[in-house]
């Protein structure tokens, strides 16, 4: 599992899924980041839950792609009761637009360059 780190989340064995959440904020950011630090604690504790990697533009683009071994596992994250408050306060306050878009992953694979 990736805990937030400058490192990708390793190749896992397919079929997995991901969901892939894009979205530029506003300027509203009152509570913002400790709401995000909560829903990474949570989606930590989703029985099939597999990593997250962020990524975020000098424009202010923000890419956050979750791993997930099944869709259970995604539909169950989708249903917690703190992360649906925390999506209802995102549309409310803290994001211009967003996507959210689930993959099934047939293939995957890494790299890492071996030391020296």
């Amino acid at each position: 599992m990736n805990d937030h780190s400058d490192l990708p989340v390793p190749a896992h064995e397919p079929p997995y899924y991901i969901a892939v959440f894009t979205s530029v904020r506003s300027e509203e950011d009152a509570g913002y980041g400790e709401t995000a630090d909560r829903m990474e604690d949570l989606v930590k504790q989703v029985p099939g839950y597999l990593g997250m990697d962020h990524a975020r533009t000098p424009g202010g683009l923000a890419i956050t792609v979750g791993y997930f071994r099944d869709e259970e596992a995604i539909k169950e994250w989708g249903a917690h009761a703190e992360h649906r408050a925390a999506q209802r306060r995102g549309r409310a306050e803290w994001y211009e637009r967003y996507t959210l878009h689930i993959a099934k992953v047939e293939r995957s694979h890494g790299y890492e360059r071996a030391g020296d």
